[in-house]
């Protein structure tokens, strides 16, 4: 059994163990020299990572979705927890049990698809009955449907996901239809199974969580709707216009053209399936954001931008935890450690070489000097540049167009003889 998992890490402490490694990137110092920035994760979250020295001994000993065996320093940066690492090695498949490094359900499979077969079982339409048995009924379907995930990484992003959002949306599908007398409950519950159905083929989820080749090329709506109609074919007797409205759910259940809905939901059942679907959604993404944050101190989450915000930590910020001290972005490709060789920072952003000591009067001694004894000046005088001003640049005066028409002699026009005597210098007035 793998320890500790990221969820178990203290600051300051160096740690020997394994990781799957979620992103890989290679990247340069301001000295050229290059270093790894490496997403690891377990089970229980992940773990930003930076290795400074000896990367090229490494470089190409892994890659992304490999497993590794490092040993390192746990530090606190920018208020999460990074991992220093010294050392880093490939892990063989044989060395390591997968339920360590992907995220499950705290439900148990098989008990989740006992209980949504449950509630096909109980529909009361036949057609809709009948289609939702041929879909789960297959076998591939069937395991593929235990085990997915919801998505990738927004929400319920862990093996199982997919089930249990799926069983989320049936018990809200029953209160809210119960509420409003003009929804179908069964139409709603087929909505509810199949709006997500496409995602057990849209996403590789046997080695971390990726999209295959369907996934990008055609996304789970189209899938799903492919896998919809292969079973209707062999449902003679299924009526056209409830497979449309079939359809139109898996189409318009991301609400919003922008979010990838080609339709958006256009009767009551499409659009309480959106709103529900939205709804649990990012229920489950706050949770899994506050529960999963790694900001050692404050009361607020990292910016999430599924979301579009940070989200209170409600049980810390009721204890009175305090706010965490403001820090200047490092950076790129500087330690955390890091401080100019020779130079002490103080807290109040002086900086003095390394050794000196502060007298109470702001006198700096160097380190091991006597109380009384004068500081050493240098045997050369240091000149010191002092700016000389520069001269104020003449100011430019205008000139009175004299000669222009404008000022011509007019004798019908007495505005032009007033502006003539208004823009003339006033020599005149300074010799009297």
């Amino acid at each position: 059994m793998k320890t500790p998992y990221v969820n178990e890490l203290e600051p300051n402490r160096v740690i020997t163990t394994s990781f799957l490694v979620h992103s890989k990137e290679i990247r340069q110092k301001k000295t050229g020299e290059l270093y790894l920035s490496l997403l690891l994760g377990d089970r229980t979250g992940d773990l930003d990572a930076k290795m400074w020295d000896n990367v090229n001994e490494v470089l190409d000993d892994f890659e992304r979705d490999d497993f590794v065996k490092v040993k390192g320093l746990i530090q606190v940066f920018h208020n999460r927890p990074q991992l220093t690492i010294h050392k880093v090695r490939r892990m063989d498949d044989s060395e390591i049990d997968f339920g360590d490094y992907f995220p499950s359900s705290r439900r148990d499979p098989d008990e989740m698809w006992t209980e949504l077969r449950g509630i096909v079982a109980g529909m009361r339409n036949p057609h809709l009955k009948g289609l939702l048995d041929a879909l789960l009924g297959d076998e591939d379907v069937s395991r593929r449907y235990r085990r997915a995930p919801a998505a990738k990484q927004i929400h319920h992003a862990y093996l199982g996901g997919l089930i249990e959002h799926v069983l989320s949306l049936c018990a809200l599908a029953r209160m809210t239809a119960g509420h409003y007398p003009n929804v179908d409950l069964d139409l709603l519950l087929t909505g509810v199974v199949l709006h997500d159905i496409g995602k057990i083929y849209e996403l590789n989820y046997e080695r971390g969580f990726s999209y295959s080749n369907d996934g990008q090329l055609l996304g789970h709506i189209n899938i799903g709707l492919r896998m919809v109609a292969d079973k209707v074919r062999d449902l003679p007797d299924f009526p056209a216009p409830l497979r449309s409205l079939v359809d139109h759910m898996i189409l318009s259940h991301h609400g919003q053209l922008e979010y990838g809905s080609p339709k958006l939901p256009q009767f009551p059942e499409a659009l309480l399936l959106h709103f529900l679907d939205d709804l649990d959604s990012k229920m489950e993404c706050m949770r899994a954001l506050i529960e999963g944050d790694r900001q050692v101190e404050g009361c607020f989450t990292s910016y999430n931008a599924a979301l579009t915000r940070a989200a209170l930590k409600k049980d810390r910020y009721l204890s009175g935890a305090p706010e965490p001290p403001r820090v200047r972005p490092a950076a790129e490709g500087v330690r955390p450690e890091a401080r100019p060789h020779g130079v002490d920072v103080r807290p109040n952003g002086e900086v003095r070489p390394n050794g000196a000591q502060s007298r109470p009067n702001g006198e700096v001694r160097p380190n091991g000097a006597e109380p009384g004894t004068p500081a050493k000046l240098p045997a050369t005088p240091v000149p010191v540049s002092v700016p000389v001003p520069l001269p104020a640049p003449p100011v430019a005066k205008p000139e009175v167009a004299t000669q222009h028409p404008l000022f011509g002699a007019r004798p019908d026009s007495a505005f032009a003889d007033k502006l003539k005597q208004a823009l003339l210098p006033s020599v005149s007035k300074q010799e009297n």
